[in-house]
C-alpha cells in the first residue's frame, strides 16, 4: 500500500521483510537449513517466526497512513475499495495454490495471500468505522476471546498440533484434501480460525501508525515505539506460560511477543536513518518495499514453474527441477550443501531484486 505520507523506515522495514521471505522460501535444498531461516516446530520462536506477523503489522501501519484523513461520508467508498482489494489478493493467493497443476480436488483453500487478504480487509474495515480507543479494546477482545476459544472449547491439550480447535474447524469444514500437511498431517498454519488474531496484529500496526503520525518529533516517536514495543515483548513473554507462543495457532501471546519487535525494529530504523541518517545502505530495500506483494506472488509463481515445469537431464540422465538442478550443480560445488543452500537463496534475493530495481527506476509500481 502506498502512503499518502512517506515514512521512508516504515518502507524499509517493508522492504526488509520481503527480502526475508524470498530467503526462508527460497533455500537450495529444505534438508540443509540453518535454524534461524525454519520456524518453530510448534511452540517456540525463530527469527523466520517473525517475518509474516511484521508484514501484517507493517499493513495495519500502512492502513491508518492511507484512511487517517477520511472522512465519514467517504467510509461507503473506502469499503468498497477494501473489499475488492480483499478478493484481489484473495484470489491470487488461491490461483498460486492452484498453479500450475489445477487441481481443484485438492488444493488448498488458504495461504499466506489469503490472511493477508482476509487480514487487510476486516482489519481495514475496523479501523475505517472505529476510533483509536474503540481501536484499542477491539484488538485486546480478539486475543482474549482467541484464547478463551482455544482453551475453553477442548478441555483437554487445547494447544497440541492435532488436537486444537483451529485444526478441528478447519478439517470440519473444508475436510484433510484442502488443507496443507506440511507438519505431516493436516493442518493449516493460515487457516479460518487462526485469521482472526492476526487482525489483531493488524490492528496493532495501525495503533502504532497512530501515534506515529500524531506528533512531528522524532524522539516521541522512538519513545513510543520502544515503550510499548517492549512492554508487547514482556506481555506476550507472560502470556506465554499459559498461551504457549506458537505462530502456527497465531497466539495471542505471539500476537503481542511478534507486534511488540516489529515495534523496536521499526524503533531502530527511525532513529538510524532519520535520526543518524545512514540511509544509503537502505536503497535495495526501497525497491523490495514499493512492489512487495508484486515480488512476492512473482516469486512463488518462479519457484513453482522451476519445479513442476522446467526439468533438465544432467549427465547421468537423470531428469531433475531446474531449481534442484542450479542447486546441485552450482551452489553445492562452491559452498557445500548447508552454505551451498543458503547461498542460493541469497543470489534469488539479488535476482528478485534487479527485477523491482528496474521498475522502481522506470517508476512502475504494480498495486495489487
Amino acid at each position: 500500500m502506498i502512503l499518502k505520507e512517506r515514512l521512508k523506515a516504515l518502507d524499509v522495514l517493508r522492504g526488509i521483510t520481503i527480502a526475508a521471505m524470498i530467503l526462508v522460501n527460497t533455500p537450495g535444498s529444505w534438508s540443509y537449513v540453518y535454524w534461524p531461516l525454519l520456524h518453530a516446530k510448534w511452540h517456540g520462536f525463530t527469527p523466520t517466526d517473525a517475518v509474516f506477523p511484521f508484514f501484517l503489522f507493517i499493513v495495519g501501519v500502512s492502513i491508518h497512513f492511507a484512511f487517517k484523513n477520511f472522512k465519514p461520508e467517504e467510509n461507503s467508498k473506502a469499503l468498497k475499495k477494501i473489499i475488492k482489494r480483499t478478493f484481489i489478493i484473495f484470489a491470487i493467493g488461491l490461483f498460486l495454490n492452484l498453479y500450475p497443476k489445477f487441481n481443484f480436488e485438492t488444493v488448498r483453500y488458504f495461504g499466506v495471500l489469503q490472511r493477508i487478504a482476509l487480514a487487510y480487509g476486516i482489519g481495514a474495515s475496523i479501523c475505517l468505522l472505529f476510533n483509536k480507543r474503540s481501536l484499542i479494546y477491539v484488538t485486546a477482545g480478539i486475543l482474549i476471546i482467541y484464547w478463551g476459544l482455544l482453551y475453553f472449547l477442548v478441555p483437554e491439550n487445547p494447544f497440541a498440533p492435532q488436537t486444537n480447535l483451529v485444526g478441528k474447524i478447519d478439517l470440519y469444514l473444508f475436510g484433510p484434501n484442502h488443507i496443507w500437511k506440511g507438519l505431516g498431517f493436516p493442518f493449516d498454519p493460515e487457516g479460518l480460525l487462526s485469521t482472526l488474531p492476526s487482525i489483531a496484529t493488524v490492528l496493532i500496526g495501525s495503533l502504532a501508525g497512530s501515534f506515529l503520525s500524531k506528533s512531528t518529533d522524532i524522539t516521541l516517536k522512538i519513545k513510543r515505539l520502544l515503550i510499548y514495543g517492549f512492554s508487547l515483548v514482556v506481555l506476550g513473554y507472560v502470556w506465554s506460560f499459559v498461551f504457549p507462543i506458537n505462530k502456527s495457532l497465531w497466539s495471542s501471546s505471539f500476537v503481542c511477543f511478534s507486534a511488540g519487535f516489529a515495534m523496536l525494529l521499526l524503533a531502530f530504523l527511525i532513529w538510524l536513518i532519520d535520526v543518524k541518517k545512514y540511509s544509503s545502505w537502505s536503497q535495495p530495500f526501497i525497491h523490495f518495499g514499493t512492489n512487495s506483494l508484486f515480488i512476492f506472488v512473482f516469486s512463488g509463481l518462479y519457484v513453482k514453474t522451476m519445479i513442476y515445469l522446467v526439468k533438465i537431464t544432467n549427465a547421468q540422465g537423470e531428469t531433475t527441477s531446474a531449481l534442484n538442478y542450479l542447486y546441485q550443480n552450482i551452489f553445492v560445488p562452491i559452498a557445500g550443501n548447508m552454505n551451498g543452500s543458503l547461498l542460493f537463496a541469497i543470489a534469488h534475493i539479488l535476482f528478485f531484486w534487479s527485477l523491482v530495481y528496474i521498475l522502481f527506476r522506470k517508476k512502475i509500481f504494480i498495486k495489487i
